[in-house]
């Protein structure tokens, strides 16, 4: 007497689940240029390396002798797996079952996984390609209230990393819950997020749209901030979310992974002399900058598309990760507009989350001012940021490339005795020329010659600006050669070890801005 019957039951019940929605669901996903659930779960995890949760929930059906005849799995996969050898956890969709609308085991097993990824402590991985509930189901079952705060534990923000991407048509509870996560990507093509589809959107403003028009990623990575990062296709999200989350550590118990670039600490870049014009009106390459300052191919950048004026992105220094801010005169003259704001904030609050130091090149020349940045709220963003800024506990260095000016230099201020500025650096309460039209109207108007009068109060303005008529002052900073950055950063990043082990664990005393 064996139980061999029983596990040839269960290798059935495997066969039927690999088989997914069927061979039309399968092809189906394939037309539309997609891969099926299984075949993303193959490509993102490490070989060899998958092992579902639950495989056996779903729906079956037995002949007359009592054996089971067909099993349709639920339409929602867990996995444990690895990536590059570190221990993860995968939620997905599967569109080739329903749609990927939600059945009776959806909201269940999906806060089930989520609990998998929270109670080991590993990063929890969403592959979203569904349409939450749908109209059918509330019209054949009835609807069933009381189910979505079930669905996720807001805790686990401030415990482990959390990735979504957007790989489908994502609606409902389910383009809620994508939003929930520390960085979400979205597929270039064939993906969407909305609360509502265009059938929704017909009937309550009678607007003819398509589904890329209402929540494509040129809506969301471009404009509203929702997504953070757009890949080409399947391969390249996989490759980035392998990426961002070599930056952070397993969870909020451990420090960020070093990984040696190779790259010598002590490396000078004579070109760092010559990067900032004398002439204040010059724009200039930041990212240029950037490259020759971190690890050589470190850059993993966060936002490109959204908030253009301020740059985010995790780098390397000597192979210690680092959150790193860079204002970027290239777009709206490098002022902290509202998105940029929404940028900095989030950025700063993941980076001390996981106990990464921040690094932060600055050259802002004030928030951004004006009647569209007074109606999108620039001063309660502004007042937002400056709190969040100070909120941070993770060590915290800045370095003033060129302008620091008006109230954007609170944030700055939080990182002293980390605060230092290149030559070209200039700091005060308004630029020279805004300051001198200010202040200095009537005098200017009176004079013979206003245009001679305005550029002579505007040079004696920027001479009193200069980091270097500061530095004789506490408020100052220390002056230092633009070829030592990034020796003085990777020594700060290594001596920033010691503070963020001492850190570590959830920080509950403040929420987490998803």
């Amino acid at each position: 007497m064996t139980w061999l019957p029983e596990i040839n039951a269960i290798k059935r019940v495997q066969e039927f689940a690999a088989q997914m929605g069927g061979t039309e669901g399968i092809a189906k996903q394939h037309i539309r240029g997609k891969l099926t659930v299984r075949e993303r779960l193959d490509l993102l995890l490490d070989k060899g390396s998958f092992s579902e949760i639950r495989p056996f929930v779903g729906t079956y059906e037995y002949d007359g002798n009592g054996d089971m005849s067909s099993f349709l799995p639920a339409n929602l996969i867990g996995a444990l797996g690895t990536i590059d050898g570190r221990p993860v956890c995968v939620r997905a969709d599967d569109f080739t079952i329903r749609g990927g609308s939600s059945d009776d085991f959806g909201i269940p097993k999906n806060t089930f996984i989520q609990n998998v990824a929270d109670n080991r402590r590993i990063p929890l991985i969403k592959l979203l390609d569904g349409a939450g509930g749908s109209v059918r189901e509330v019209t054949e079952a009835g609807s069933k209230p009381g189910t979505g705060p079930a669905v996720f534990n807001a805790e686990s923000l401030s415990k482990i990393p959390i990735v979504s991407a957007i790989m489908g048509s994502c609606a409902g509870w389910i383009a809620i819950w994508g939003v929930i996560a520390h960085w979400t990507i979205m597929l270039k093509n064939n993906a969407e997020l909305f609360t509502g589809g265009p059938p929704l959107v017909k009937a309550a403003f009678n607007l003819d749209l398509t589904k890329q028009q209402l929540g494509g990623y040129h809506v969301h990575a471009c404009e509203s901030g929702v997504v953070d990062n757009v890949a080409e296709d399947e391969e390249d999200l996989f490759r980035q979310i392998r990426w961002f989350l070599s930056y952070l550590p397993q969870n909020v118990w451990h420090q960020p992974p070093r990984v040696d670039m190779g790259d010598d600490p002590n490396r000078r870049e004579e070109e760092l002399l010559s990067s900032i014009p004398r002439d204040r009106k010059r724009q200039y390459n930041v990212r240029r900058i950037i490259k020759m300052l971190v690890d050589k191919d470190s850059l993993f950048e966060i936002g490109p598309l959204y908030g253009k004026s301020l740059i985010t992105t995790f780098a390397r220094f000597d192979g210690y990760p680092v959150a790193l801010m860079v204002n970027n005169c290239l777009f709206d003259g490098g002022a902290q507009t509202p998105a940029a704001c929404e940028k900095m904030m989030r950025f700063a609050d993941m980076a001390d989350t996981f106990h990464i130091p921040i690094v932060y090149l600055v050259d802002v020349p004030g928030f951004m001012l004006g009647p569209d940045a007074e109606k999108l709220g620039i001063l309660r963003k502004a007042a937002r940021t400056a709190i969040a800024m100070k909120q941070v506990t993770v060590p915290y260095l800045t370095i003033i490339m060129r302008r620091q000016f008006g109230v954007a230099s609170m944030p700055t201020r939080e990182s002293i005795p980390n605060y230092y500025a290149w030559p070209s650096g200039e700091w005060g309460s308004l630029p020279a020329a805004g300051g001198a039209l200010a202040a200095y109207r009537k005098e200017i108007e009176a004079a013979a010659d206003p245009d001679a009068k305005r550029a002579e109060i505007e040079e004696r303005i920027r001479r009193m600006s200069s980091v270097q008529r500061r530095a004789n002052s506490f408020l100052g900073t220390d002056i230092i050669d633009p070829r030592d950055t990034r020796l003085l950063i990777c020594d700060f990043v290594k001596r920033s070890q010691e503070i963020t082990a001492t850190q570590l664990g959830p920080k509950f005393n403040r929420g987490i801005r998803v």
